[in-house]
């Protein structure tokens, strides 16, 4: 079922790219793409080795595509987060990892600053194999969570929760720990005037937590294991929130007035990211990224992620396309209308030297 709305429009060369972040600032358009490992020569396929000493990409946009802007030494990137505090501009950035193996998740995870005309480092955070970074503001209040966390026997010991940081007017500081073991991602929104924060767990439940004004507090269980990412979108008056899994099928949730119960389930495994895609006329579009199948031993990377369409209530698939260890997807709306672009970590003979893909979006 080859995809008729995709077109080809870049390839970008990147190693283990994990994350995909189109942002404008100052009259650029730019596009930070964190990379977790280079490919070493004359070593065995391992989807979790290679060197992470690796530099976070920033390409901007030209007459030609988006090109070379800034490189930032940022080892074992999984994730880059844009966001402003009133007139200054920073970029996030999570670290898996350092080392060429053995490896360390004990790592540090970075906050970069604007100034006027590259991102330099503002604040550094302790983390223990941090996968992502989330802004999200409620009322006047701007807070940074990181989801972090793996399961690594003989470093039990070492592993650290999920934390939410809250910016005190200078910098951002501790404002919560999130129980986890092995954390991916988050979602923020807001539904029927309450605040939520949903947060993805791979080894336990992914729980959404609800703002009571002083603490996240757990509302309700959204999936019981292998969470990766949240989106959510709104049609015919009912709120909606796609559940990514990647070793379970994933699920579209429907809002009923207190909670989020099952709408549909989403056949298939391997799910790592969603993203709505807003059509002029009011369609739904979503566009899901497949990581891998099987085991870090013996996996499949050469996937087919999918696009659905939402028809008489339900996300119908209708098309499909070619990817390979896909881990994030992001919506570009610029001059010529909508671009997709999706970042793949592994080639299909799992190598890291795989490619970011830029598509332009047709109806």
């Amino acid at each position: 079922m080859p995809s008729t709305h995709l077109t080809e429009f870049q390839s970008i060369p990147t190693s283990g790219a994990r994350g995909v972040e189109p942002f404008d600032l100052d009259g650029l358009h730019l596009l930070a793409i964190p990379q977790l490992a280079y490919d070493v020569p004359d070593t065995p396929v391992d989807m979790n080795g290679g060197d992470s000493d690796t530099d976070l990409l920033l390409l901007k946009r030209g007459d030609q595509g988006y090109e070379p802007f800034q490189r930032v030494s940022l080892p074992g990137g999984e994730d880059a987060e844009f966001f402003r505090i009133g007139d200054r501009a920073f970029l996030a950035v999570a670290s898996i990892r350092t080392g060429k193996g053995p490896y360390q998740f004990a790592a540090t995870s970075r906050v970069l600053e604007w100034d006027g005309s590259s991102f330099v480092e503002f604040q550094s955070f302790d983390s223990f194999a941090a996968k992502q970074w989330k802004h999200f503001t409620i009322e006047n209040r701007h807070f940074l969570a990181l989801a972090q966390g793996v399961v690594v026997p003989g470093q039990e010991d070492d592993n650290l929760p999920s934390r939410i940081f809250v910016w005190d007017g200078e910098r951002f500081v501790h404002f919560q720990d999130i129980d986890s073991k092995w954390a991916y991602n988050w979602h923020a929104f807001t539904v029927d005037g309450q605040h939520f924060l949903a947060h993805a767990e791979h080894v336990g439940p992914s729980v959404l937590y609800r703002f009571d004004g002083e603490k996240f507090q757990p509302h309700q269980e959204l999936a019981d294991r292998h969470g990766r990412a949240f989106v959510h979108f709104t049609t015919g008056g009912d709120f909606f929130l796609l559940v990514a899994r990647l070793q379970s099928e994933s699920q579209l949730l429907r809002w009923d007035g207190s909670r989020f119960v099952v709408h549909q389930t989403l056949p298939g495994l391997g799910a790592r990211e969603f993203a709505v895609v807003p059509a002029a006329d009011g369609t739904v579009y979503v566009v899901r990224v497949n990581f891998v199948l099987g085991t870090p031993a013996d996996p499949t990377t050469d996937l087919d992620s999918e696009i659905y369409q939402w028809r008489d209530g339900q996300l119908v698939q209708t098309e499909t396309f070619p990817t390979t260890g896909a881990t994030d997807v992001a919506v570009i709306d610029d001059e010529e209308g909508l671009l997709i672009a999706v970042s793949h970590s592994l080639t299909a003979d799992v190598r890291f030297a795989a490619r970011t893909i830029l598509y332009r979006f047709a109806l």
